[in-house]
């Protein structure tokens, strides 16, 4: 498995960042390895909702199916998409502070089958890509990178 998690401190509200967050269609304003989103099942951001995320991998374009699986305004929202290569469980946590919010996103991505071998690489991969969508994000959500507050 490998993860990444970044914590933005952004002067947006708990509902402003949670309202862009929970809209997983904003994924390629600030995720330069997503090519594309389109809804695929319900109506703007929601509980049941799906999502095609066109991700840029390896030179080739793949289209994941991100399922919201956790919806809690103005809070938590969670979606996970799973292939026959891997699963990906996105979760990103909105908390309130005096000055504005703190956005939390955490990633695992989780190797299936004979692609397991490559899991080494993958942690490596994953933080330059990691890297590269938390300065989009900190740049759309007008914050700076943080850490997470304690509780």
């Amino acid at each position: 498995m490998a993860r990444y998690v970044v914590s933005v401190l952004s002067p947006k509200s708990q509902q402003e960042a949670f309202d862009y967050m929970a809209d997983l269609s904003n994924f390629a304003e600030w995720d330069p390895g997503v090519h594309g989103v389109e809804q695929a099942e319900g109506d703007g951001p929601g509980p049941g909702t799906a999502f095609d995320v066109a991700v840029r991998t390896a030179g080739r374009t793949i289209t994941l199916c991100y399922h919201v699986t956790d919806f809690d305004r103005p809070d938590t929202v969670v979606a996970r998409a799973e292939s026959g290569m891997l699963v990906s469980l996105d979760k990103m946590t909105i908390e309130s502070t005096a000055s504005g919010t703190v956005v939390t996103y955490d990633a695992e991505l989780t190797l299936k089958g004979a692609w397991r071998a490559f899991e080494p690489f993958l942690g490596l991969a994953f933080k330059r890509i990691g890297d590269k969508a938390a300065e989009g994000l900190i740049r759309v959500l007008e914050g700076e990178r943080t850490e997470r507050p304690a509780g």
